[in-house]
């Protein structure tokens, strides 16, 4: 059985961006998880030990989208690798990250990136 932590649409102000006015005025982004992990104890328990805490999981985003970045590839790849590095349980990380009405010059709602990550394959992730 393979089961998942989900969190959905996570909303962000930061400064992240290529050019010198995205990181004085910022923007806004929004990210979505999937988290494959082990629920089943914790589905039998009722107990929030034997679970990923995603309160937990948010805080560890969070510090990760307030420290700067040129691209938003760098912060995925921060992200994800805080997360595996974090949380020894997970197995998967579905990570979508995308800025919002991006300065670019079009009609756009929101611009990003999507990585779908195993643990084993984070040697690809490194600093």
């Amino acid at each position: 059985m393979k089961t998942y932590i989900c969190l959905d649409e996570l909303h962000f102000f930061a400064y992240h961006g290529v050019a010198p006015q995205e990181t004085l005025v910022g923007n806004e982004y929004t990210l979505t998880l999937r988290l494959e992990t082990d629920i089943a104890r914790a589905m039998q328990t009722d107990n929030v030990a034997d679970t990923l805490n995603y309160a937990e999981v948010f805080r560890a985003i969070r510090e990760e989208m307030e420290i700067p970045s040129k691209l938003l590839e760098h912060v995925s790849g921060r992200i994800v690798r805080r997360l595996f590095h974090d949380f020894p349980t997970l197995e998967h990380i579905d990570l979508k990250l995308s800025k919002r009405n991006p300065p670019m010059g079009a009609d756009i709602t929101s611009a990003g990136v999507e990585i779908h990550c195993a643990r084993k394959e984070t040697q690809y992730l490194k600093n």
